[in-house]
């Protein structure tokens, strides 16, 4: 049987021990698919639980050096806020600890730096340390400084090391190996100061290894809190839910933690606070405000027997609900579960950046030997040598290119939650801004959805307030959705209604009945037609009526003509705007229906679709669907119903209106929890903007380390220019990994479409 399982992996450092952990995963048997995400510390896995055990993936993980555990969530199937505060709490003690560090290794390493170049540059330094004249003094000294910041970065030996020794090499490994060769070649030149060597003192590079830790401590701090922010998104999201929730039991109100709360509990909301789950209301009226999910800035008036979405706040009456979903099956918890998915997963462009980091650092390490070995043949000291080896390997940083997508696509999932937009995966966000042609399914989605009375023409001697109320008194009580909107509108302009008698309904033509001792007369012309009607003008009102994709009915009263009222299926306020937007990405715009030509052309002409693909029956959705592929062209599908769940699949991207059907949400790739059209051509500027920020900084990752690398290895110097400075190396490799991270964060500042 596949299950798919989400794990954390602890004691990553870079985009290397990334890869190294996916390898080893990649490699059991059974595995469908895997992928580690850098920037969320997390392992997706779909795999075979007959062949392979969640043991066997953490001891695979464990052998490549890092630790897998299983999260909370998977196991209990629910959103536990003390497992929320716990994360929480860890990444902040993380960041704590990493500050701490750094201050502990800049105190150190300053006073270093200073009595090591006070000693090149002439700078005051207290006689009782002068190089010249007591130089193992001197040296010792520098030995007492760089001992705290090595502690302080114990980390990078520890965990670099451990990676050489697991033949799977990471950032730390390249640390590690840098400062070593500075720390080690300087212990060697204090052995020749006391071995009498006085001119050893020259050849001490202590202050390179202690800058190099604690600028890159520095690096690791600014991006831990960076990498924090990047999902903001989600900890909003999960802040939503209320910690506690009021349950009535035996008749008792009592206050239990959200996480204790059971399908079938009834909850007691009061005004202003917020809905714990999702429910039926028992007792009581209100309004709720739902738009932290719907993004509706109205409250929705709400009775006995409807629902209400846990999150939601109550605004003005205290009600009673029967709770129906609860943990991992609310509303909510779904869709922090579609933002985490869509966080963890990776996108196509990632592929390049995740291969070069899984050979990077092995490539590093040859360069840096290479260009030492080189220096010393051509006649350069071995310090020369050992300079530029130590430049090398400070300088690369696969971090960058590590962090270039994942954070780029957190930040940018987690903006679209917020404006009610939920990208379902990395890949569905990589194909949107591809997108060419979008197809929107009419019913439900350009349209309402719900028949609604647009043209009352009474004709003279009626006035449009009794014709309406003497249809919707004989509709009333009527099931067919034409009949409840004639009395939907006569409720709407409060007409009074009637009892009607003798009612009949002529298949294929309309209804009679009496009202107010009147025969009433309601349908089309063939009714009218059948009962001797003379319709004068109603005809050539009727046809320009149906011309615009409306449906026209004409009404009689004791025989005589007495006006028509006209029923459609109205365009929804956002439908013209949103394609107007998607016009102006260059995007074609299809419209697709089952309805007749005509009034599809009529909806068209309306919204200014260009393509219109009338007269197709349900299941002959996703064909069109395919013939729109087959020209080329990348399409996305925008439906809200279970007979656009195929055209969902079958698109390059379907995107689901979020009042829609669960299946048809389940089928797409993009959901939007409002009707609002204009969130669609919001998701397709959304996956632009993000698309770009991923290349620019790849672009700056990958030209980072093509310029850095030559530079630290001495290209410039074989040229006459200067020798890069490992000190400088180690600042330029802490700022890539935070310069790709700020650009990332540049994606808060995205505003939808208006």
């Amino acid at each position: 049987m596949i299950k798919v399982a989400q794990m954390q992996i602890n004691g990553m450092t870079c985009a290397a021990c990334a890869q190294a952990s996916e390898r080893a995963v990649k490699k059991l048997p059974g595995v469908e698919e895997a992928a580690v995400n850098f920037a969320t510390e997390k392992l997706f896995i779909k795999f075979d639980d007959g062949k392979l055990g969640i043991d066997e993936i953490k001891a695979a993980v464990a052998k490549a050096g890092y630790e897998a555990v299983e999260l909370a969530a998977e196991k209990k199937h629910t959103q536990s806020h003390a497992a929320i505060d716990e994360h929480q709490a860890a990444k902040e003690r993380e960041i704590r600890i990493l500050w701490t560090k750094f201050i502990v290794s800049a105190l150190f390493s300053a006073p270093l730096l200073y009595i090591s170049m006070g000693a090149m540059l002439g700078w005051p330094l207290p006689a009782v340390i002068d190089p010249m004249n007591y130089p193992l003094r001197y040296a010792l000294i520098e030995i007492a400084l760089v001992i705290p910041v090595i502690a302080a970065g114990h980390r990078f030996y520890s965990v670099g090391f451990k990676a050489i020794v697991h033949r799977s090499p990471n950032m730390d490994s390249l640390i590690a190996m840098g400062t070593s060769a500075a720390i080690l070649y300087s212990l060697f030149s204090v052995l020749n100061i006391a071995n009498g060597n006085f001119k050893a003192v020259e050849n001490l590079y202590f202050e390179t290894a202690g800058v190099i830790i604690t600028l890159i401590l520095l690096g690791k701090s600014l991006e831990a809190v960076t990498k924090g922010r990047t999902s903001e998104s989600i900890k909003k999201l999960m802040g939503l839910q209320p910690k506690t929730a009021t349950i009535i039991r035996n008749g008792i109100e009592v206050e239990i933690p959200i996480d204790e709360v059971e399908v079938g509990d009834i909850i007691r909301v009061r005004p202003g606070e917020k809905i714990p789950v999702d429910g039926v209301i028992v007792t009581g009226r209100t309004a709720i405000d739902e738009s932290m999910l719907t993004g509706e800035s109205m409250p929705v008036e709400k009775e006995v027997g409807d629902k209400v979405i846990g999150a939601s706040i109550n605004k003005n009456g205290s009600i009673t609900f029967r709770a129906t979903k609860v943990g991992a099956d609310t509303v909510l918890s779904h869709i922090i579960k579609l933002v985490e998915d869509a966080q963890s997963s990776k996108a196509p462009i990632a592929k390049m950046a995740d291969i070069v980091s899984g050979y990077f650092v092995p490539v590093v390490f040859a360069i840096a030997v290479i260009a030492a070995v080189v220096w010393l043949l051509l006649g350069h000291t071995l310090v020369f040598a050992l300079t530029v080896f130590v430049a090398v390997l400070t300088i690369a940083c696969p971090c960058a290119l590590g962090l270039a997508t994942p954070t780029a696509i957190m930040v940018g999932t987690g903006k679209g939650a917020e404006h009610s937009v939920l990208i379902k995966s990395g890949i569905a966000l990589e194909t949107a801004h591809k997108i060419d042609t979008i197809i929107f399914d009419k019913t439900g989605t350009i349209t309402k959805g719900k028949p609604e009375v647009t043209d009352i023409l009474p004709v003279k001697g009626f006035s449009e307030d009794e014709i309406l109320g003497f249809a919707a008194s004989a509709e009333k009580g009527s099931e067919h959705p034409l009949g409840e909107a004639i009395v939907h509108a006569a409720e709407e302009k409060g007409i009074a209604l009637y009892e009607a008698s003798d009612f009949n309904a002529v298949p294929g033509q309309g209804i009679e009945a009496t009202v107010l001792y009147k025969h009433v007369l309601l349908g089309n012309a063939k009714l009218m037609a059948a009962n001797n009607i003379e319709l004068g003008e109603g005809t050539s009102a009727a046809d320009h009526l149906s011309a615009q994709g409306r449906t026209p009915m004409f009404i009689a009263l004791d025989g005589t003509y007495a006006g028509l009222i006209a029923v459609a299926d109205v365009v929804k306020e956002s439908s013209a705007h949103a394609i107007a937007a998607l016009h102006s990405m260059g995007i074609q715009v299809a419209m697709i229906t089952g309805d007749s030509k005509k009034t599809a052309a009529a909806i068209a002409a309306q919204v200014g679709i260009d393509r219109v693909l009338a007269e197709v029956l349900p299941q002959d959705k996703a064909l069109e669907v395919k013939k729109l592929q087959a020209e080329g062209r990348k399409v996305a599908m925008v439906g809200d119903g279970i007979n656009d769940a195929p055209a969902l699949a079958q698109a390059d991207i379907g995107i689901a209106i979020g009042s829609g059907t669960d299946v048809a949400m389940e089928s797409a790739d993009i959901v939007l929890m409002r009707s609002d059209l204009m969130d669609v051509p919001t998701a397709i500027k959304l996956s632009k903007n993000v698309i770009r920020n991923i290349k620019q900084n790849l672009f700056w990752a990958f030209g980072y380390n093509v310029l850095g690398i030559p530079v630290a290895a001495g290209v410039l110097y074989a040229f006459g220019g200067p020798l890069l400075n490992p000190i400088i190396a180690a600042a330029a490799m802490s700022l890539s990994s935070v310069s790709v991270l700020t650009n990332s964060l540049r994606l808060k500042r995205f505003k939808p479409f208006e």
